[in-house]
């Protein structure tokens, strides 16, 4: 067996009305990114963990923001297909440690919910997935509520 640690990380400017789709979880109808797809930053900075340990390159390559195919794409999908390149080199996920940054609307509420969404995607125990959140204190886009930030470290594994 061999192991690879990914890391990816995305951010998304918000704006008022639409939806804010995070971890697959539908957040709020009052604020939503700004993005070529649906804007999950937590999926696509999963996607980039994933991609990033098996050695692809970044989920741009996969799915090109001026690709009008692409546009307003499930996210779940962009996760789906970083698993398929992952699979097609023998790799499957273990754990996965993320980490949002948003001053509101609040996650605690939504945490349960995001985890379970993304180890049903990933096919791992919902145990072994970690979604932490924090605000950015009032300072820059962050903390002043204008943008979404999500990190993601991903532990893969190969079975030979």
């Amino acid at each position: 067996m061999s192991f690879r640690i990914g890391y990816g990380e995305d951010i998304h400017r918000l704006r008022k009305g639409g939806r804010f789709v995070l971890g697959g979880v539908l957040i709020s109808n009052d604020v939503s990114p700004v993005a070529h797809s649906d804007g999950d930053c937590l999926y696509h900075a999963l996607a980039d963990a994933i991609l990033g340990a098996v050695g692809e390159e970044d989920i741009g390559h996969l799915f090109p923001p001026d690709d009008p195919n692409c546009e307003g794409i499930d996210s779940s999908l962009i996760v789906r297909a970083a698993l398929l390149k992952a699979k097609d080199k023998g790799f499957t996920p273990v754990n996965v440690d993320c980490f949002v940054v948003l001053e509101r609307p609040k996650l605690k509420p939504h945490i349960e919910a995001m985890k379970e969404k993304t180890a049903s995607l990933l096919g791992i125990e919902k145990g072994d997935i970690s979604i932490k959140c924090g605000t950015n204190e009032g300072l820059d886009a962050l903390g002043e509520g204008r943008a979404v930030k999500a990190v993601a470290v991903c532990l893969m594994e190969r079975k030979e």
